[in-house]
């Protein structure tokens, strides 16, 4: 019995919330307009009638007037506009149009609508609400028409737009809206902003002529460097110790050659737009080598091609519900994947991917580097007092760039994933500067 108040609260208040938006949705009227109306019809009732104030009555009234007026404007306009806007948008669709774009820059989508010229109080406006993260801008051209301009900040790749037009008057009174899809296709890129050409990221892998698969690729003792502990005593050079009194060991060398197979995989995860950028200047610089294989979470198959790499990417983000983990499915699909080195592009925060990856490494045989991207290096650090009434900091605009990594986190994760891969590489898409596995710069 005593959970039984709070329920009904609760009811009540979902109950009043979707009357509102029903009754919203039949009566176009703003929060300005709801409380004009109210104050207009409130002083009418009361002093007009009640007091018989001639003042207040006809101010009322005409309060009344106007916000009926823009009403009306409004509605009648929005339903006679809306079929030209949908004409408009099935003729971009014949064309065929399809939309590529690069995060953080201004784009033109090709979108052209006429202003509404027959009522001067009313206005046109819309934007994109499906994908997110798009920031939708309006200008008016030298024709007189309303050109659509968009700046996205984060990548996606869908085959339908959705748009919110909204019809309003001047005095802010009254609002009318409505959605509209439009089938049409869109890629939108991660911006690499300074990230710059990063070296050659094939491996060298030990293979040779060799008739047995088990046998060991491995030719005289020619190698030789410091002793490190794990060393066998056999191999220490003990003539040199008894002259210099420096163990050193003879190695025997491998006979390796350098691998053209690299596979490239990214992680999808929350903070993962430098990564995303990292791997498209990997493909486009040619940093993995000729022969390669790409992948990326929400792709079902391998990419071999730079176009359909950099679809992989720009769907990594989903638009909807988050990807799954897909990097066994990938190297399952791989050919050969044995005999290749796999890059794996990641977000340089930890995620739920950081164990399923773990086991991923330790249950195959093949080489795997690192590439972590972050968009800055920053430590919570304990403002005084005096800081915070002196300075003010201004927050960043773009959501791509405010996924910083702190040192301390990131030192934890790359100890945890040194021993695992055989290098690891960050990336600072803020600076453009690579950094080592002790965050030195490369």
């Amino acid at each position: 019995m005593q959970y039984l108040p709070k329920f009904n609260i609760n009811f009540n208040q979902f109950a009043l919330v979707t009357i509102y938006r029903y009754l919203a949705a039949l009566i176009p009227l703003t929060m300005r307009g709801s409380i004009a109306l109210i104050l207009a019809a409130g002083a009418l009732s009361i002093y007009g009638y009640g007091f018989l104030d001639l003042v207040v009555f006809s101010l009322a009234i005409c309060a009344l007037t106007i916000l009926v007026f823009c009403l009306f404007c409004c509605v009648g306009s929005g339903l006679f506009i809306v079929r030209r806007i949908q004409q408009e948008l099935k003729s971009s669709e014949s064309i065929a149009l399809s939309i590529n774009a690069e995060a953080g820059f201004p784009n033109e989508t090709g979108i052209a609508l006429p202003a509404i010229k027959f009522s001067p109080l009313v206005r046109l406006s819309w934007k994109i609400v499906s994908p997110d993260h798009i920031k939708t801008r309006i200008r008016i051209s030298p024709t007189n028409k309303l050109v659509e301009e968009i700046i996205p900040h984060k990548r996606c790749l869908t085959d339908v737009i959705v748009r919110q037009f909204t019809v309003s008057d001047v005095l802010g009174f009254c609002s009318y809206s409505w959605r509209l899809k439009q089938h049409i296709g869109c890629r939108i890129l991660p911006r690499t902003n300074t990230v710059k050409p990063l070296p050659l990221l094939r491996s060298l892998t030990a293979e040779d002529g060799i008739h047995s698969p088990t046998g060991e690729p491995e030719g005289d003792r020619m190698e030789i460097r410091p002793y490190t502990p794990g060393d066998s005593i056999r191999n220490i050079m003990w003539k040199v110790y008894a002259r210099n009194r420096q163990l050193n060991v003879r190695l025997a060398e491998k006979s390796v050659f350098q691998s053209k197979r690299t596979i490239a995989y990214l992680i999808s995860s929350e903070h993962d737009e430098a990564a995303a950028a990292v791997a498209r200047v990997a493909l486009e610089a040619g940093a993995m080598g000729e022969d390669w294989t790409f992948g990326a979470d929400g792709s079902e198959q391998p990419c071999t091609t730079l176009e359909s790499a950099l679809d992989a990417i720009a769907k990594s983000r989903a638009i909807g519900p988050p990807y799954s983990y897909g990097l066994d499915n990938f190297l399952a699909a791989t050919p050969n994947k044995s005999a290749g080195h796999c890059i794996i592009f990641a977000a340089a925060n930890t995620g739920p991917w950081l164990p399923q990856m773990k086991k991923t490494i330790g249950r195959l045989s093949s080489q795997f580097s690192l590439v972590l991207a972050t968009d800055g290096f920053q430590d919570q650090e304990a403002s005084n007092l005096w800081r915070k009434l002196l300075y003010h900091e201004r927050a960043n605009t773009h959501d791509s760039f405010n996924a910083t990594s702190s040192k301390r986190d990131l030192l934890n994760l790359l100890t945890q994933l040194g021993q695992l891969v055989e290098s690891t590489v960050v990336v600072d898409r803020k600076t453009g500067y690579s950094f080592d596995h002790d965050l030195r710069k490369v």
